[in-house]
Order: structure tokens, then C-alpha cells, then sequence
């Protein structure tokens, strides 16, 4: 008999599963080729281990707060001018507890960094590849709107769900006609400033997911709101797909562009933390080094793009 779930799927993480792999796997073709060669050649296990950190919510109590920073317990509007950027004075204002309890993903991106550097600097393989894509993780999870809200699933206004609707299933249902081609890597001057300035973009794009949401939601009768789909072998009640168009047209590009944005990110993250250890020569021999054309990148990139999203769909269905 199959099993019915008739509650809205509610990850409650950062991007979903399939997304966290998409951002880890297009950020590999925004590499120099020095870099690229290498990344390449791991380009499979920075992929699967993308969705890490998440697991690790599971058995690690102090891994959720990595994931976000709830802005708005700080500060209410933008420009946010007087949340301390540095983490000493961050603690010296608000103590230590208290940033724990509403997250602090700006500043365990930069600690990430520092770690992925000191890899690159060891050259050790397994810790490059195994940061890498934590730190893509984080990078990622800074980009999500409800990830800089106390309101982070809607659960203050009656939304409840409405997290995994922005960042799982409208992905799930329209990424293979975003356009990931975000151009190349860039060295970052200064990766804390680079880390808040996504977690503040998220925060200006908090209102417009919970208002347009709760605007749409006076039009749709529950009937057509939500339908039935097969997950594996479960029967779940989802958000329909007038529902979802309905919302997405009302977003614009919002969700395409913050997961470019976190693609780029990523991408020049790895590259800046490979630049400030010094450039070091990753055996450029164990995988062709590929000088590709911008032309060529953007090929390979819809190519990759049409990969992930056939996997997806041939049941990789992992929330």
C-alpha cells in the first residue's frame, strides 16, 4: 500500500538537494584554468557532498545556525548599519548565545575560508575537496531569502511551508529555463564584506517572497492550491503548478538570480581561497587542462544544466 503524506514537504534547510548540486557543480565552470583542471577532475564528489551540512543537522547541535542569520531580530530595515560585521564585536554587543540563537552564516563562511585556504596551502586533496563544497554549501544557504527572517518558514504569518516552496519546488519545477552562465570567477578583496553583502541581498528579498505568497494565497481556493504527487513511493500533498506559475510569475527572476548569484559566489570564493594561499600547483597533470572560450563555457554549462536536470528526473528526488 502506498504510504500518504498529505502535509506540504517542509525541508526547512537551505536550498534543496537538487539546487545545493546545481550551485556546486556549475560553480566548477566559473574556475580559471589553472584551478578548473583539478576542480574537474572532483567536479562528482563536490556535487554529492554539496548537501553535507545539511545531513549533518541531524547529529550535530551546532551545526543548524551556520546555515543563517535571522537579520531582522538585529535590525528592521535596511541599510543594516548597526549589526557589527566583525565577529569580536558582534559577540561584545549581542554575547555569543545570542548570535548562536539567530544564526551566523556571514561569519562561518569567512571561517570556512580561512580553513579552505590553509587546505590549499597544505595541498592537501581530500580536506580542498571536502571544504570546498561546505563552503559552497554555506555560500549557497546565505543566498535564501527566509534564511535572513525569524519568520524563516512562514510560521509568524500563517505560511507555514512556504520555505521549501522558494527554494525547493519552485527550482525543482523551473531551473532547467534559468540561465546559469554567470561569467568567470573574481578575486574577492574582502570575503566577510562578501559574505554579508549576500545575507543583506536576502534580506531585501525577504518581503516580497512572504507578500507576494500571502497575496496570491487570497486567490487560490485550498483545491487549487495544492495537488497529489508521487514522491518514491509516498502520495504528498505539494503546492500546485498554477499555484507555483502564479507565484513565480509574481517573483520575477528572483529565485534564477539569487542562484546565480550564489553560482558566482561560490566559484570566486574557491578561486580567492586558492589566490591567497599562494597559487599552489595542484598536479595540473592528473586532468586535462582545459582553456576554455567563454563560448565554450556556456555550452558546457547547458550541457551540464540538461545533465542535472535529467538525474533529477529520473527519480533523484532527495526532499
Amino acid at each position: 500500500m502506498l504510504a500518504v503524506f498529505t502535509g506540504i514537504l517542509t525541508q526547512g534547510f537551505g536550498w534543496g538537494f537538487y539546487a545545493h548540486k546545481v550551485i556546486n557543480r556549475l560553480a566548477v565552470f566559473t574556475l580559471p584554468p589553472e584551478l578548473f583542471a583539478f576542480y574537474r577532475l572532483h567536479i562528482e564528489d563536490i556535487t554529492e557532498h554539496a548537501v553535507d551540512p545539511d545531513k549533518r543537522r541531524y547529529s550535530d547541535p551546532e551545526e543548524a545556525c551556520r546555515h543563517y542569520v535571522d537579520l531582522d531580530y538585529f535590525e528592521h530595515t535596511l541599510p543594516l548599519d548597526t549589526m557589527p560585521r566583525r565577529w569580536k564585536d558582534a559577540i561584545a554587543r549581542y554575547t555569543e548565545d545570542t548570535l548562536k540563537a539567530y544564526g551566523i552564516v556571514p561569519w562561518h563562511i569567512q571561517l570556512m575560508m580561512n580553513r579552505l585556504t590553509e587546505a590549499f596551502k597544505e595541498k592537501n586533496m581530500e580536506r580542498i575537496i571536502r571544504l570546498s563544497a561546505d563552503l559552497g554549501h554555506y555560500i549557497a544557504d546565505a543566498h535564501v531569502p527566509l534564511h535572513a527572517t525569524i519568520n524563516y518558514n512562514g510560521q509568524l504569518t500563517g505560511q507555514q511551508g512556504i520555505h521549501a516552496f522558494w527554494e525547493s519546488r519552485l527550482p525543482e519545477l523551473y531551473s532547467d529555463q534559468y540561465d546559469f552562465f554567470v561569467g568567470r570567477a573574481r578575486y574577492i578583496e574582502n570575503e566577510l564584506e562578501e559574505a554579508w553583502r549576500a545575507s543583506e541581498g536576502s534580506f531585501a528579498a525577504k518581503d516580497s517572497v512572504l507578500n507576494f505568497e500571502r497575496e496570491l494565497n487570497k486567490r487560490f481556493e485550498t483545491d487549487r492550491k495544492y495537488s497529489y504527487e508521487m514522491k518514491g513511493q509516498t502520495r504528498v500533498r505539494q503546492y500546485s503548478e498554477d499555484y507555483s506559475a502564479a507565484y513565480n510569475r509574481m517573483l520575477g527572476d528572483q529565485v534564477e538570480r539569487r542562484m546565480r548569484l550564489s553560482i558566482l559566489t561560490v566559484g570566486s570564493m574557491w578561486y580567492t581561497a586558492w589566490i591567497n594561499a599562494g597559487k599552489p600547483d595542484l598536479d595540473k597533470g592528473t586532468a586535462p587542462s582545459e582553456k576554455l572560450t567563454d563560448e565554450d563555457r556556456k555550452r558546457i554549462v547547458a550541457e551540464e544544466q540538461k545533465l542535472m536536470w535529467e538525474r533529477k528526473m529520473l527519480g533523484r528526488q532527495e526532499n
